[in-house]
């Protein structure tokens, strides 16, 4: 919706300009000029439109994951509804089976898990369209604890370290995230 929002206003900038009268110096009449417009500029409107709310679309969904995950994780809640609002598989699995093991340990995520994403890259040709996100998570105050009392589990302190995800549009117009990594090795 929102790309169609912003390819009108392209369009609409484009029609506006096309049709303000410019009147000939020195002339008892006046003329009308319409600027030309070079092939493929109303496309390239359209695609940076485009590529615009692709980015926006898939940033919402990557903090949707995030913040859908922390809530799952703090309610050790593998079936939480809201993950799959964000999620797709195979991601989707590997993060309920996560949620699954640590209930299963009497553990649970506790804390806040500080993010910082950016587009890395839009493929809007693919099939399906992608858009590849790396982060930056600061996970120094998220925790795995013990749910009986709060204890924090051994070795199981966090850093700051890069992760890299991947947005997926599906046929239903969703862009849900469906590949995912922490690359705890890398610091950032």
């Amino acid at each position: 919706m929102r790309g169609r929002q912003l390819r009108r206003a392209a369009i609409c900038l484009l029609v506006t300009v096309a049709a303000v009268p410019v009147a000939a110096c020195g002339s008892e009449r006046e003329t009308v000029e319409r600027p030309t417009v070079p092939r493929g500029m109303d496309r390239q409107a359209d695609s940076d439109a485009d590529r615009l709310a692709a980015e926006k679309a898939a940033l919402d969904a990557y903090a949707g994951y995030l913040a859908a995950s922390r809530a799952a994780s703090g309610r050790s809640d593998p079936h939480a509804p809201e993950l799959s609002r964000f999620l797709a598989d195979p991601l989707l699995t590997r993060v309920q089976m996560s949620i699954l093991q640590a209930k299963e340990h009497g553990a649970m995520r506790t804390g806040t898990l500080k993010s910082d994403p950016t587009v890395t890259s839009v493929s809007l040709d693919s099939k399906p369209a992608t858009v590849e996100i790396q982060d930056c998570l600061d996970a120094t105050g998220y925790r795995l604890v013990y749910a009986k009392d709060r204890r924090v589990v051994p070795g199981s302190g966090g850093g700051r370290h890069l992760a890299t995800a991947t947005a997926t549009r599906y046929p239903d117009g969703r862009w849900l995230i469906n590949s995912g990594a922490a690359h705890q090795d890398q610091p950032c």
